[in-house]
């Protein structure tokens, strides 16, 4: 089983590949327990619980640099604002 920090210290293609990996793994495991016996019902929920720890660190990442991009933009703003007022003056 993956831990969480494992997960986290993943970059993006990896988990991309587990994450492809754990849906290609539950859908056998679904298929497997409608047509016969699982050795291990509790793969199942493992596997449920993993895509969903990945799906997490993924929408964590997207926040965060979505975050990010907005206090650059913030940022950014106050600098052109001051660039225009000093060329107004200049001019005037």
């Amino acid at each position: 089983m993956i831990s969480m920090n494992d997960i986290r210290e993943m970059d993006q293609e990896q988990m991309e590949a587990t994450l492809k990996e754990c849906y290609q793994q539950l859908f056998r495991l679904k298929v497997k327990a409608q047509t016969d016996r699982l050795d291990q019902p509790s793969e199942l929920s493992r596997n449920r619980k993993l895509v969903a720890q990945i799906k997490t660190v993924q929408s964590q990442r997207r926040i965060a640099e979505a975050k990010a991009t907005a206090e650059k933009a913030a940022a950014a703003a106050p600098a052109a604002a001051e660039t225009e007022t000093a060329e107004a003056t200049a001019e005037a």
